[in-house]
């Protein structure tokens, strides 16, 4: 015979851990995502201040840099938006279906999101690959920029997790903005 409570505390725990795990690894993405911004702004003052007539050197590899930071803090920001559920949504259709209608079509749509963000972590980490086999660089510095889909796609990957908690707890955030 299975000892239930045995299990159900088992299960508490483990679920706890991952609740955890995940919040602090979206806290840490946030972090990454807030110093990505604030180095774009840094980058772009100093690439116009070094534009002036009176010093005229442009900040070399300035294009480059905000790119790829660009990419990062829009992908590292993603998790977070997902647990705090602050995508735009159009609730005008889905408020008119009973309560049974809005389970089914919110679980069906979270469903759906994590098919398409683990296709895209599984689509970036193979684009990652092909940049690392070709030698990919970016233009003006000639940095290597294979890590950059391999980033984007373990940020798909969490965003997979945040999902999968919003889909067994469809009354909550994962963390409150």
């Amino acid at each position: 015979m299975v000892d239930s409570k045995g299990f159900l505390s088992s299960w508490k725990a483990v679920s706890a851990t991952y609740n955890r795990v995940v919040r602090v690894t979206v806290y840490a993405l946030l972090t990454v995502s807030g110093a990505g911004v604030l180095a774009i702004m840094l980058v772009t003052c100093a690439d116009v201040i070094l534009r002036l007539r009176w010093i005229n050197r442009p900040f070399i590899g300035a294009y480059d840099i905000v790119k790829i930071l660009g990419a990062l803090s829009l992908a590292t920001s993603l998790p977070y938006t997902t647990a705090v559920k602050g995508h735009v949504a159009i609730e005008y259709f889905f408020h008119k279906l009973n309560r049974r209608g809005r389970i089914v079509v919110d679980s069906v749509m979270r469903l759906l999101t994590m098919v398409l963000f683990a296709f895209l972590a599984w689509r970036s980490v193979l684009y990652g690959l092909d940049f690392r086999r070709t030698g990919q660089v970016s233009q003006t510095l000639q940095l290597p920029v294979f890590w950059v889909p391999y980033v984007i796609g373990f940020c798909c990957a969490i965003v997979v997790l945040v999902v999968a908690h919003s889909l067994t707890h469809p009354d909550r955030e994962m963390i409150k903005p």
